[in-house]
């Protein structure tokens, strides 16, 4: 080979290289185009009907009389009053269902509604939900537009502590039902109401007593519906149309102590590491050292439900998770909602140490809360935070209060169907999804009696709406109220169905 030739051939070659990587790159994208393409919806398709008709007002002015009831939990039933006026108000309010339905009671004011079905072999439903109420945080009173206990009904709003979370879903539940044995129907499977009264502390003294008499009763549920995820608005990129998230699982709970021990002393002489040194740098190692990231299971569900009603760049990367998954996880990462959904997440929130700026504490403890990711175990958790750590003079525990992560319940069953079907029948522009609900509801102590447990609450919100949960001025528009008596009284008539 002549010198005066290698430059020829050595061009020849690199474009040779080049045409072959234009046209892999054609056919990647010939390849990702049919995937979008190809990508048919996955939504029910229905006949809409209109929902029942609702006297709007009245059904405003009972959960506005509800609100005005103080029904915050406390060790010392200090609210105990309150809890009863609100039995009371469900007794007058709801005639019909205190004559034909069984009432019980759990603890101190946990109810169960027992309707019975027409059909003694029918698996039986439940629908939950809870009396109970976060306190208003001393000290905000003064920045709510209206008094958090007044149930004030202004600008078409019933505003008050627990118009959204929970006693709306209680009193719209209780409104189907009454408004379903006027018309004189009869579900088929009983169908169980239950209405916890100490959720926001962990529901043992209500929802976990209910589920335990089940248990003893030998009562497997169909399903139970719990409060939960939400019909958004502009939540989910790429989407316009309302998106239904349906929660088939939530997250676990569990908090990690980290405790270094030092030699207490004057800080003129300190040693080369304090406790506090050392539990800090435990923290930063936890905190950056987090569990991996999962795009796969019940994350990839609720994408691959969404991705055809999707416009633009985010309809074709989720369409071909195939390739995308890597790009596509990286960028959820970057916001915590969607960064939740993918892991077990890891914040340190309380810290312990020391009295005096001139003293060494012999002792300093760190506490670090995980929400488990369904298929993550709390002993996975805590074996994970111990190679992190190791290293390092520094104990690792945990605290007494863990929840494993729920299973997750299909989405492909005809209970799921039952509620995709009736939110569609009602709004057939509504997508409906899976989800997975980063909190903690009631529905998790009915995991061992039901077959399947879903966390979803028929209200229509957008992301300013959701400081208002837990927060101040929480309120429910009243269109939004009868929407929910409407979903629960097609529900219940729909059940026959499926």
């Amino acid at each position: 080979m002549s010198l005066s030739s290698m430059p020829a051939q050595r061009g020849r070659l690199l474009l040779r290289v080049a045409l072959f990587m234009a046209a892999t790159l054609l056919v990647l994208l010939a390849v990702m185009a049919w995937h979008t393409w190809r990508l048919s919806t996955t939504q029910t398709t229905v006949a809409t009907r209109p929902g029942v008709a609702v006297d709007a007002d009245a059904a405003a002015r009972r959960l506005s009389a509800a609100v005005q009831q103080p029904t915050v939990w406390t060790p010392t039933d200090q609210h105990a009053q309150a809890f009863e006026a609100l039995h009371r108000l469900l007794a007058d309010s709801f005639p019909k269902a205190h004559a034909a339905l069984q009432v019980q009671r759990f603890g101190k004011h946990a109810l169960l509604y027992t309707w019975p079905g027409r059909d003694p072999k029918a698996q039986p439903i439940a629908l939950l939900a809870h009396q109970d109420v976060v306190p208003v945080a001393p000290g905000t009173e003064k920045d709510w537009q209206e008094p958090p206990f007044s149930g004030a009904l202004k600008d078409g709003f019933i505003w008050g502590r627990g118009a959204w979370d929970d006693k709306g879903n209680l009193m719209a539940i209780m409104e189907a039902v009454e408004m379903l044995l006027q018309s004189g129907f009869q579900p088929r499977q009983t169908v169980y109401l239950a209405f916890g009264a100490d959720e926001e502390v962990g529901g043992e003294d209500g929802a976990h007593l209910i589920a335990s008499w089940f248990q003893q009763q030998g009562v497997r549920l169909r399903f139970a519906l719990d409060e939960g995820l939400l019909i958004t608005h502009g939540m989910v990129p790429g989407v316009r149309k309302p998106v239904a998230l349906i929660g088939v699982a939530e997250k676990g709970y569990l908090t990690v102590s980290l405790t270094a021990h030092g030699q207490p002393g004057h800080t003129s002489m300190p040693p080369m590491r304090s406790a506090i040194g050392l539990v800090s740098e435990a923290v930063a190692r936890v905190e950056t050292q987090q569990m991996p990231p999962h795009l796969t299971g019940l994350p990839r569900d609720m994408f691959e439900a969404v991705a055809p009603e999707m416009e633009g760049p985010t309809r074709w990367l989720l369409s071909n998770l195939w390739l995308t998954a890597p790009l596509v996880t990286r960028q959820l990462e970057k916001t915590p909602s969607t960064n939740a959904m993918l892991r077990t997440t890891t914040v340190a929130t309380v810290f312990k140490a020391g009295e005096r700026e001139n003293v060494l504490p012999g002792v300093a403890t760190a506490l670090v809360n995980f929400r488990l990711l369904p298929g993550d175990r709390s002993e996975d958790v805590v074996q994970h935070v111990k190679q992190v750590v190791s290293g390092l003079n520094v104990e690792v525990g945990r605290q007494p209060q863990v929840t494993e992560a729920s299973p997750v319940s299909s989405s492909q069953t005809p209970a799921y169907r039952l509620l995709a079907h009736t939110l569609r029948e009602l709004q057939p522009e509504i997508v409906v999804a899976p989800g997975l609900l980063v909190g903690g509801t009631d529905s998790r102590h009915f995991a061992k009696v039901s077959d399947a447990t879903f966390r979803f609450s028929p209200v229509h919100a957008s992301q300013p709406d959701l400081a208002r949960f837990h927060g101040t001025n929480e309120r429910i528009g009243q269109d939004n109220y009868v929407g929910m008596i409407q979903f629960y009284e097609r529900l219940l008539r729909n059940t026959d169905q499926f």
